[in-house]
């Protein structure tokens, strides 16, 4: 079956454009994860996001909402309660445990059929209605819109926070937006990829971005790029092949990193502006 063929059927074409929404705002947010250095938040929110669904199995409610409720307050916590880096993490691994473990007595109070459950873990991209793909662009205007209005203050906070906040950045209060917009689209990607994988869109398509290109512009349009093209990619050889699509999406983008390293390390000259990403006066005089 190609491609043409796979999207002349409602439930292929409902993966496709839910794939294609979730990946767009996954290598937008993506990017400023790692450039912020909250990594380890990105991980712990998909942890805490499935304690919230659990919950909500249990409650007999949709496991969207109680994801997003649990992403959301665990989010304004760790900005709330983390300043330092050091400070930053334990806070992070506190919440995570403490949630992690009423995600477990949640699982243990869950008595129905264990399917969703199952695909709040590892995703469920073939089984998105197209209600879930209406809920999945209405998040995804609201992430990449408020993204798009603080986005030079955010740029220039991420950067160099001590200078932004010297010269006036809302540095704290961009703190809480940035954690917002992540549990957001952490609560978007566990559809596609499931709470265990999380990473695969959120840090892989970025982490190849970033080293590709010092500009973040272009390295954000590559980071989503990269990220659009993974999940395409691997929902097609999942369907193609009766793979897991989790599976096909993590090993693509997996292999794409390792290829950026090699050429990273090789002779040949970079495709994109290269070098280190490093704190640069232009950021810092347009988020002035």
């Amino acid at each position: 079956m190609d491609l043409r063929s796979m999207l002349e059927f409602p439930m292929f074409q409902n993966a496709f454009m839910a794939g294609t929404l979730v990946a767009i705002v996954a290598g937008v947010v993506g990017y400023f994860l790692l450039l912020r250095g909250l990594t380890f938040a990105g991980h712990a929110l998909s942890h805490v996001g499935f304690a919230g669904a659990a919950g909500a199995l249990v409650l007999g409610i949709d496991p969207v909402f109680g994801l997003l409720a649990f992403t959301l307050l665990a989010g304004m916590g760790i900005a709330a309660m983390g300043k330092r880096i050091d400070e930053r993490d334990t806070t992070i691994g506190v919440i995570m445990t403490l949630l992690l473990a009423c995600g477990s007595l949640f699982i243990a109070l869950y008595h129905a059929y264990a399917e969703q459950a199952y695909s709040v873990l590892f995703g469920t991209v073939m089984g998105i209605s197209r209600a879930d793909v209406l809920l999945t662009a209405v998040l995804f205007v609201i992430v990449l819109a408020g993204m798009a209005a603080v986005f030079r203050m955010l740029l220039f906070a991420s950067y160099d926070p001590q200078v932004a906040e010297a010269r006036g950045v809302p540095v704290k209060f961009l703190a809480f937006v940035f954690m917002i917009f992540l549990a957001i689209t952490v609560t978007l990607s566990v559809q596609i990829v499931g709470v265990l994988l999380i990473f695969t869109l959120l840090v892989g398509p970025a982490a190849a971005a970033m080293r590709l290109s010092a500009s973040p512009p272009r390295a954000i349009l590559l980071s989503t790029v990269l990220a659009v093209a993974y999940t395409w990619l691997g929902i097609y050889v999942a369907i193609r092949q009766n793979y897991p699509v989790t599976f096909c999406i993590a090993t693509i983008a997996f292999a794409a990193y390792v290829l950026v390293r090699i050429f990273e390390a090789s002779p040949l000259p970079r495709l994109f502006a290269g070098g280190r990403r490093q704190t640069s006066p232009t950021v810092q005089e347009s988020a002035a």
